[in-house]
């Protein structure tokens, strides 16, 4: 039994939950620190940016590859209304990859390894959910966690998407932080993924 969800249901409240996260951005907030190191927001943002039109990439032509073909925004001033476009576009693309697919499994090659629809989106949900933390930390919103049910569902899937021990967390991901066992879904999350869930963001 594949492990993967179907259809596009976690990406899609991964993504409202990072656009919400997206509401009035200021100018003056693109410089301010995240959680990710060395990063301010609209870096993260850039980076989120590319994320999705690589995303989109695999759910619409079967083929993730290392410099996908997309629009870029790398020298926009502000790539808010991009990441916010990218997200709809992608969202649109993978309910069309799904309802193609006619409810069978859909496969999307990435080099010579095939990628199922499901582990696209599901590695596309758990970036972009991550990265919707990252934007409410960094604008100060310190009680914006990732939703309990949509960060217990990314958990049970993180160590398929990001193993434990592998070398390939780096440099994306840090080592696993150690958090209680009773810490809420979005902490423990967050903490696999390398993130301390209570820190201040630092300075770029």
């Amino acid at each position: 039994m594949t492990p993967w969800p179907d259809g596009t249901e976690l990406l899609e409240r991964a993504i409202g939950y990072a656009l919400g996260a997206l509401a009035d951005v200021a100018a003056p907030a693109l410089s301010r620190p995240t959680p990710c190191r060395g990063w301010d927001l609209r870096t993260l943002l850039r980076h989120l940016d590319a994320s999705l039109g690589a995303l989109r990439e695999g759910v619409e032509r079967g083929r993730v590859t290392p410099e996908p073909t997309r629009e870029a925004s790398a020298d926009v001033a502000d790539p808010v209304p991009g990441v916010r476009e990218r997200a709809t576009r992608l969202l649109a693309a993978a309910t069309a990859a799904e309802r193609s697919a006619g409810g069978a499994p859909r496969a999307a090659s990435g080099g010579a390894r095939p990628l199922a629809l499901g582990a696209v989106t599901s590695a596309g949900a758990l970036e972009i959910a991550v990265h919707g933390w990252d934007v409410h930390r960094a604008r100060g919103r310190l009680d914006r966690p990732v939703p309990e049910a949509l960060a217990a569902e990314l958990l049970r899937l993180a160590p398929l998407l990001v193993p434990p021990g592998s070398s390939a967390r780096a440099p994306l991901f840090a080592a696993v932080r150690a958090v209680p066992p009773s810490a809420p879904p979005g902490e423990r999350l967050l903490a696999y993924l390398g993130r301390d869930p209570r820190a201040p963001p630092a300075h770029p």
